[in-house]
């Protein structure tokens, strides 16, 4: 129960769903009901299955480049720890790309579930990085049951987030949303420095 936790929270923290809410929601403004929902559905299926090639696969890209597991996680601890900022500040979007250019060009899209949402958005490079050094670390079964759940549970949490956007974002407001992100932010930047003090602890041990 307690890795289930933790691998929930540090992946939803990371993923941070209610950072996207505004973005969907400007993106989806001239859709019905019933389209949102289908873009929610698939920007969370397709979230999962990203998610779940970085984490069954992940390890193999590693060998490939012959990069090692430390190596990922102080990559993985900056990104994570540069979205934490990003979302400290209040520069979430332009952080993952989304720039008016990118907003324009996802106007003119007939499905806007792959991207922006699930890529950039949502299935980003800290929550890949992050999904890829969990499943060197957690080799049992069981754990691996375990962070899959975890994985599942986000994913099915993102399609409730965003079926639910226009009212999520007109019942917190601009300034509600801002305040839950930094405090995300903060536990996000929480994560990325303990995966940096991880692999740097590891690399000394190692080396001395």
């Amino acid at each position: 129960m307690e890795l289930f936790i933790y691998i929930f929270a540090a992946l939803f923290s990371v993923i941070n769903p209610l950072g996207t809410l505004p973005i969907f929601v400007g993106l989806t403004q001239n859709d019905t009901s019933q389209e949102r929902a289908r873009i929610s559905l698939w920007a969370a299926i397709n979230t999962f299955i990203i998610l779940l090639i970085a984490f069954f696969l992940g390890k193999y890209i590693l060998g490939f480049f012959g990069i090692t597991l430390n190596s990922l996680r102080i990559a993985g601890g900056l990104v994570i720890t540069s979205s934490g900022f990003a979302l400290l500040t209040g520069s979430f979007s332009k952080h993952k790309g989304i720039d008016k250019r990118v907003k324009d060009d996802a106007y003119q899209r007939n499905d806007i579930a792959l991207t922006p949402l699930a890529i950039p958005m949502l299935a980003g490079p800290g929550s890949i990085s992050l999904l890829i050094a969990l499943r060197e670390e957690f080799q049992k079964s069981i754990e691996m049951v375990t962070a899959l759940t975890a994985v599942t549970l986000v994913c099915f949490i993102v399609f409730l987030m965003l079926k639910s956007a226009p009212y999520i974002v007109k019942w917190l407001g601009a300034s509600g949303i801002n305040a839950v992100s930094r405090i995300i932010g903060f536990i996000v930047i929480a994560i990325g420095i303990e995966y940096i003090c991880t692999a740097v602890i590891d690399i000394i041990k190692t080396t001395f």
